[in-house]
């Protein structure tokens, strides 16, 4: 018979910029399947270099696995198909944590936009319907909103929170019919998403990014 257990465990992230008083926005940022938090937020620097107000975090999936083999390069995810409930609360849990830990050191008024790039859209999605604070803004970048999440909490979420989907022109992962019908989808919800297309495959894009911190 399996029972579960709820335990302490440590978990990492990373930050770009000092959080003070004087913060003024605050970007959450998710990574994909199979990445680290450390590799993923250099691609946030730049924005960090162009405003001094700006604080980046970069929290990392708590499960971690070796991406060939049994050694070499180390990726995480945030989670899997089994035990998948349980998966989705601990992360929760853990953003939430990681969240009152940050917001109160920035200034009271601080923007928050949360990012979520390929998996970490979906994790970002989920972790807000739960939050305790609203972002200012959602970015779905290479990801979609999760269909399988309540109706009435997803709209409760999206409604009036600017949501843009960002998808490079040659992506591997997602087709031009998949972006058609994930803004269908966030139509259903009362959004009207914002599409950006940049020339490039299923990554970050530099200028895109530079854009959107405007």
């Amino acid at each position: 018979m399996e029972h579960s257990l709820t335990v302490a465990r440590t978990a990492r992230y990373q930050q770009l910029g000092e959080l003070s008083a004087a913060t003024r926005r605050v970007w959450f940022v998710a990574h994909g399947y199979g990445q680290l938090a450390a590799y993923f937020v250099r691609h946030f620097a730049p924005l960090v270099a162009a405003d001094p107000h700006l604080v980046i975090i970069a929290p990392e999936g708590l499960s971690r696995f070796y991406l060939n083999g049994t050694g070499g390069r180390v990726g995480a995810t945030w989670m899997t198909k089994e035990n998948r409930l349980a998966e989705i609360d601990d992360y929760i849990a853990y953003l939430n944590q990681l969240a009152a830990t940050v917001l109160p050191q920035a200034a009271p008024d601080a923007a928050v936009t949360v990012l979520g790039f390929s998996q970490g859209a979906a994790t970002i999605s989920r972790w807000l319907t739960r939050a305790a604070f609203r972002p200012a803004q959602l970015i779905l970048w290479a990801g979609a909103f999760p269909p399988d999440m309540d109706f009435s909490v997803a709209t409760r979420l999206l409604k009036g929170l600017p949501v843009t989907l960002v998808c490079g022109t040659e992506d591997e992962f997602i087709k031009n019919e998949d972006l058609q019908k994930q803004q269908e989808f966030l139509r259903r919800l009362g959004v009207e998403p914002t599409l950006i297309r940049f020339a490039g495959t299923h990554t970050l894009d530099r200028e895109t990014l530079l854009e959107l911190a405007v």
